[in-house]
């Protein structure tokens, strides 16, 4: 997730109940819920960053050792200069670990993915169930958090907000989980029968219904592979992406309209994987990195210039974002 979200996730925690622990906890919750992301200086590599980001900082050695340096870095500068409340170490170190692991914890939940036992395994890990960047987490993480602090200046019960808030977008969480792993399941489903499901000409809620079309004639596709990406803004929607026998594609699910209906928005497209291209860049440094950070490789033309791409981001907001050309422009 971006780090606005980490930040008020931490503060959020802190609001919660955590900063009555020690003086200090609430910095070092917002603090250590991005920790992880001191990886981010590899951005500088560009490309290359795909194989280090979300990796060795992220799995259990760090996540082990991180909260120890944070809250030592903390103690000393306590020293130099001393909270208000009493800072009290083992408190600390508790909140250290507590804001460190909200961190792959709302990580996983996206589908940019995270090597969760890194360095013991480079798989990547991905949840699917949340975009990159939230609007409805923002508005509550942020909400609750103003009208928590709001209530604890007032002499109210402050904790109640946080609460709610932790509350709603656990409940958010899990909805849009299902929402997932319903669209993946229809995925599957649809690619293997090569059926189409479509609205009828009214878009009216109370008289929609979904009918099925046998709409090709050509073989039954087995997906290796079927991801429901979140969209941003309409959580209920998926952009179902699948994958198999050499070809990829994408369906439209939206759970607002109709849960077990899927679209088919195009036909199987070539993920042309054995382009004379790619062949020729394999070794190159940043189309290894991005063939190891991939989930779903694919080669396509745009301008006349071949570029290596991802099918999670390749429309919409993303579309452009990750892209490794492999041929000059003529």
């Amino acid at each position: 997730m971006d780090n606005l979200t980490h930040s008020f996730a931490g503060a959020l925690l802190a609001q919660m109940g955590l900063k009555k622990l020690s003086g200090r906890a609430t910095s070092t919750l917002v603090i250590a819920a991005n920790i992880p992301d001191i990886d981010a200086v590899a951005t500088l590599l560009g490309t290359q960053s795909l194989a280090i980001r979300r990796g060795i900082t992220h799995g259990p050695i760090a996540l082990a050792t991180l909260p120890l340096l944070l809250t030592g870095l903390i103690l000393l500068w306590n020293r130099w200069r001393p909270a208000k409340e009493p800072v009290r170490p083992l408190p600390l170190l508790l909140c250290a670990y507590i804001g460190t692991l909200s961190h792959p914890a709302l990580d996983w939940l996206n589908s940019y993915g995270i090597r969760l036992l890194e360095p013991f395994s480079s798989t990547w890990y991905a949840g699917d169930t949340l975009f990159i960047i939230d609007l409805w987490i923002w508005i509550t993480l942020i909400g609750c958090w103003v009208w928590s602090r709001h209530r604890e200046k007032r002499g109210a019960d402050w904790q109640r907000p946080a609460w709610i808030g932790f509350t709603a977008i656990a409940a958010y969480i899990v909805a849009n989980g299902l929402i997932t792993r319903q669209a993946e399941a229809l995925g599957h489903g649809a690619v293997r029968t090569m059926v189409y499901v479509r609205p009828l000409e009214s878009l009216n809620r109370a008289s929609y219904r979904p009918y099925v079309q046998k709409a090709r004639a050509e073989p039954t596709i087995t997906p290796d592979l079927v991801v429901a990406n979140p969209q941003p803004l309409t959580f209920w929607r998926r952009k179902v992406l699948w994958r198999g026998q050499g070809q990829f594609g994408t369906l439209d699910f939206d759970a607002a309209r109709e849960w077990n209906g899927i679209i088919f928005e195009d036909s199987g497209v070539p993920t042309h994987l054995d382009h004379p291209a790619l062949a020729a860049a394999r070794g190159r440094p940043d189309v290894e990195a991005f063939l190891f950070w991939s989930r779903m490789p694919i080669v396509i033309e745009r301008d006349g210039v071949t570029y290596l791409a991802d099918q999670r981001f390749n429309s919409g907001l993303t579309r452009g974002q990750f892209l490794v050309p492999l041929t000059s422009r003529p």
